[in-house]
C-alpha cells in the first residue's frame, strides 16, 4: 500500500464518517448502528481532517505517476470537497428537498437497507432509536441558520411541515418498517417507531412549523446570494460540483448557447416526427398533444424495463467491460415521489441490493412519457449503472477510486450516455429522439436557473418562468426542480459541465488517433478508472492518446 492509498482510504472513512447511510447502502457493515452527526462540531471536526489530508496530500515524499498520481487528485477533491460542505452548512437552511433534508434523507436511505442477519437486525434498531437525537441535532442546527440568518425558505418549511404530516398520518405504511426483519426483531422496530421514532418526528415538525416557518425568507430571494456569504460559498459549491474553475456568469452564459443551439435539431426531428417547422410548433405539440402523457404506472415502469433491455442488449458491441449484475427498474416509493423525479441507486458492494433505476409514477397522467427513453438511458444503462456499478467491481484501485461522489464525472457520463444511445440506434422513435432534445434542454437550463438563483438573485417565479419558457419539464417537474436547485445549490451545474468536457475529450482523442481511435477503448478508460475530477480525467485521456496511460485496473 502506498502513502497515496493510505490517504485516499482516510479520506473515504472520513466520508463514510459525515454520511454512514451512504457507507451502510454500499456495503460497508461496520457503520450500520450509525446515523449522521449533524452537530456544528462534528463538521467542524470533519473539515479540520479533511484539510489536513489535503495538505498531506498535495506534497508527499517523492514525485507520483500512473494511478497514485490519478489517486492524489481525487484524494485532494474529495478533500476540499467536504470541506466546501461543511463552510456551505446547508443542512441550517434546507428542510424541503428528498435527498438533502435531514427529515428526507433519512426516509429516503433507511428504506433501502437490508438487514442480513441478527447484528444487522440489532444495529438497523439502534439505528432507529438514535433518530431523536438525529432529528434534535437538525431542529438546533435551523435554529443557528435562523440566529445567523440563514434560514430556508417559508414555502419550502411549509412543504416539509405537508410531508411530515404525510409520514405521521400513516403509521401503517411507514416506510421505515420496510426493511425485513425476524419475528421478535419485527415487534421491537414496530415499539421503537410507535414511541420513540414517530413521536420525534413530531417534535422536528413542530420546530419547523413554528420556529422556522415565520422567519423563513419570502419566494422572492430563494438563492445563496441573499444569504450572508452567500456568493462566496455558491462560488466553493460550484467548484466543488463542477472540479473547474469556471464561474457562474460563464456557466449562465454556456447554459443560454446551448439552448439556443438546440433550435435547428428540433426542427429536424420534430419535422420528421409530425411535420413541424418551428421549434414553437414542436414545443407546442409535445406539451399539448394528450398522446405525449403517460397512461398509468405501469406503463411507465414497462417502458424503462423495456428501453433497459434494449440497452443491455447492444452494450457488448460498444463497450469492453459491462457490470457483471443487470440493472433492476423499480417504482420511485410513494413517501418520496412527489419531491423528486427519478434516481438510480448504486449496487450493495455485499451483493445485498441489485442497482436500481428509480422511475417516477407519481401523478402518472401529468408526466411526459417522450423523455422515457432518454432518461432511462441515463439514470440506467449505459449511464449511472454503466459507471457506477463497474467501477465497484474493478480491481487495482483504492476503495476511494471506486466509490468517489465526483458529481461532474458521474452526472456527466450519465448525460453523454443520453447521446451515446443515439449512436447506439437504441431510441425507438423521432418522439423518443425529441426527449432527448428536451432532456438536454433541461440540463442546459440548469446552468441557466441554478447560477441566476444563487448567484443573479433570481425569485423563484422566474426560475420557474425560465423553465416554462425554455424546457418542455411539466408543470410537475417545474416545480419539483426549482425547489431542488434552491435546496441543493450547485449540483444543478455538473451535469452539462461533465458530459462537455467528456465530449471534448473523445473528440481530442478521435482527432489525435485517427483511424487508431477505439470507442470501447475510450469508454473503457472513463468507466473503469472510478469517478474523477475533470482535471484528472483530461489527464488520463491525453496520456492515453500519447500512449502513457495509467496501468489497466483489473475487473473483479
Amino acid at each position: 500500500m502506498t502513502a497515496v492509498t493510505e490517504l485516499a482510504d482516510e479520506v473515504l472513512a472520513l466520508l463514510h464518517d459525515e454520511d454512514p447511510l451512504a457507507a451502510s447502502l454500499l456495503g460497508f457493515q461496520e457503520y450500520d448502528h450509525r446515523l449522521p452527526d449533524l452537530s456544528a462540531q462534528a463538521a467542524l471536526a470533519r473539515k479540520a481532517r479533511a484539510e489536513d489530508i489535503a495538505r498531506r496530500a498535495a506534497a508527499p515524499p517523492g514525485g507520483l505517476d500512473g494511478q497514485d498520481a490519478v489517486t492524489r487528485a481525487v484524494v485532494v477533491q474529495q478533500a476540499h470537497a467536504l470541506a466546501a460542505r461543511v463552510d456551505a452548512g446547508l443542512v441550517e437552511h434546507t428542510v424541503a428537498f428528498t435527498l438533502t433534508a435531514p427529515a428526507g434523507a433519512l426516509l429516503h436511505s433507511l428504506p433501502l437497507v437490508r438487514p442480513r442477519g441478527d447484528d444487522a437486525e440489532r444495529a438497523y434498531l439502534a439505528r432507529l432509536a438514535a433518530i431523536p437525537g438525529y432529528l434534535a441535532d437538525a431542529a438546533q442546527r435551523h435554529c443557528a441558520g435562523i440566529a445567523a440568518g440563514r434560514v430556508p425558505l417559508a414555502y419550502l418549511g411549509r412543504a416539509a411541515v405537508s410531508a411530515l404530516d404525510r409520514y405521521l398520518a400513516v403509521p401503517d405504511r411507514d416506510p421505515l418498517r420496510e426493511p425485513v426483519l425476524s419475528g421478535a426483531r419485527a415487534a421491537e422496530r414496530d415499539r421503537v417507531l410507535a414511541d420513540v421514532v414517530r413521536p420525534a418526528f413530531a417534535r422536528y415538525r413542530d420546530v419547523i412549523d413554528t420556529e422556522v416557518v415565520p422567519r423563513g425568507r419570502p419566494p422572492e430571494k430563494p438563492g445563496l446570494c441573499w444569504l450572508p456569504d452567500g456568493q462566496v460559498v455558491y462560488a466553493a459549491l460550484s467548484r466543488a460540483h463542477t472540479t473547474t474553475e469556471r464561474t457562474p456568469d460563464d456557466l449562465h452564459r454556456t447554459g443560454l448557447e446551448l439552448i439556443e443551439g438546440l433550435a435547428d435539431e428540433y426542427v429536424e426531428v420534430g419535422s420528421r416526427a409530425f411535420g413541424a417547422r418551428t421549434v414553437g410548433e414542436v414545443h407546442d405539440r409535445l406539451r399539448t398533444d394528450p398522446a405525449m402523457r403517460w397512461r398509468g404506472p405501469q406503463e411507465v415502469l414497462a417502458v424503462a424495463r423495456d428501453a433497459v433491455e434494449r440497452a443491455e442488449r447492444a452494450a457488448p458491441g460498444w463497450f469492453r467491460r459491462v457490470p457483471a449484475g443487470r440493472c433492476a427498474v423499480e417504482p420511485v416509493p410513494d413517501s418520496e415521489a412527489p419531491r423528486v423525479t427519478a434516481y438510480y441507486v448504486r449496487p450493495a458492494l455485499d451483493g445485498s441490493r441489485p442497482g436500481t433505476y428509480f422511475a417516477n409514477t407519481y401523478r402518472a397522467e401529468e408526466r411526459d412519457r417522450f423523455t422515457a427513453e432518454a432518461v432511462a438511458f441515463h439514470e440506467a444503462v449505459p449511464g449511472h449503472h454503466f459507471q457506477l456499478a463497474l467501477a465497484q467491481e474493478v480491481r487495482g484501485l483504492p476503495a476511494l477510486r471506486r466509490l468517489a461522489g465526483i458529481t461532474a464525472h458521474v452526472e456527466g457520463w450519465a448525460l453523454c450516455a443520453e447521446r451515446l444511445a443515439e449512436e447506439m440506434g437504441l431510441y425507438s422513435d423521432d418522439i423518443a429522439r425529441l426527449g432527448l432534445l428536451a432532456e438536454d434542454s433541461a440540463r442546459a437550463a440548469r446552468l441557466v436557473v441554478d447560477t441566476g438563483l444563487h448567484a443573479r438573485g433570481w425569485s423563484r417565479q422566474r426560475a420557474v418562468d425560465f423553465l416554462r419558457t425554455h424546457t418542455l419539464l411539466s408543470e410537475v417537474d417545474i416545480q419539483t426542480e426549482a425547489d431542488r436547485y434552491i435546496e441543493w445549490p450547485g449540483q444543478a451545474l455538473s451535469y452539462m459541465v461533465g458530459r462537455l468536457k467528456i465530449q471534448r475529450l473523445r473528440s481530442l482523442a478521435e482527432h489525435e488517433l485517427g483511424s487508431g481511435f477505439d470507442l470501447g477503448a475510450f469508454h473503457d478508460l472513463v468507466l473503469t478508472n472510478g469517478p474523477l475530477p475533470m482535471t484528472a480525467l483530461a489527464e488520463l485521456v491525453e496520456n492515453w492518446v500519447h500512449g502513457t496511460r495509467a496501468p489497466d485496473p483489473r475487473p473483479v
